[in-house]
């Protein structure tokens, strides 16, 4: 685990969480600045870290205190990989509590469904429609669930979601790679009190110049997705 402050797994099980609940019957209307704590997952190699970086530098940017706490797992052989990003006035742990995050971003779509039971009732999922069959399920062992049954189970406990397909992604930006820039944009349409030209300067200084134009494209396409989904 890498513990930062910044100033002003093994191979995929495919079981999720047994212990997720249902949001609440009350009113779950999202505000805009009630995004603090985002969780960040993929599996390894999906750009997981580079999309925490530009969330953490986007806040810090608007002069909220940030930290964040990276678990890469075996991220080098195609195991989760989670990202914690806590903003505050101050902040004091880097670690998201369970049932807490605000937003859940998931740059594969069973990965949303694992570390759903990190979401506060009422939060929101942004995740990608792609899915990475993990080593448990090529072996025989395991059987990858529904996605249609994934999403009922994400809507059952967010107050917002976003979907991002991989193939309207290769579309608009040309490169499945964009996902996690894809992610961002949605998310920032949930993020209050940030005027778009902080996404562009940080996306621009941490996305390399060949491919900038493309994560620009993944960008409004998240963003736009995010803005049409349904209450």
């Amino acid at each position: 685990m890498t513990d930062v402050a910044m100033e002003p797994k093994s191979d995929v099980n495919v079981e999720p969480k047994s212990d997720v609940e249902p949001k609440s019957d009350v009113k779950n209307a999202f505000e805009p600045h009630d995004i603090n704590d985002v969780l960040v997952v993929g599996v390894g190699g999906q750009g997981v870290l580079l999309a925490t970086d530009i969330l953490a530098d986007v806040f810090l940017a608007v002069g909220s205190d940030v930290r964040k706490s990276e678990v890469h797992g075996m991220a080098q052989r195609g195991g989760s990989v989670e990202s914690h990003v806590r903003r505050g006035p101050v902040v004091h742990s880097p670690l998201i509590r369970r049932g807490r995050a605000d937003a859940l971003l998931s740059m594969e779509v069973l990965e949303a469904l694992r570390y759903l039971h990190w979401l506060r009732p009422g939060g929101v999922v942004l995740t990608s429609l792609q899915r990475i069959v993990p080593a448990s399920v090529v072996a025989g062992g395991a059987a990858y669930p529904d996605t249609d049954g994934i999403i009922a189970q994400l809507r059952a406990r967010a107050g917002r979601c976003a979907f991002i397909d991989p193939d309207a992604l290769v579309a608009a930006a040309g490169d499945v790679r964009t996902m996690n820039v894809g992610l961002i944009g949605a998310l920032s349409a949930f993020v209050a009190g940030v005027p778009a030209a902080i996404w562009e300067q940080v996306m621009a200084a941490r996305v390399p110049a060949r491919a900038l134009d493309a994560n620009r494209r993944a960008f409004a396409l998240g963003r736009h997705l995010a803005e049409d989904a349904p209450a």
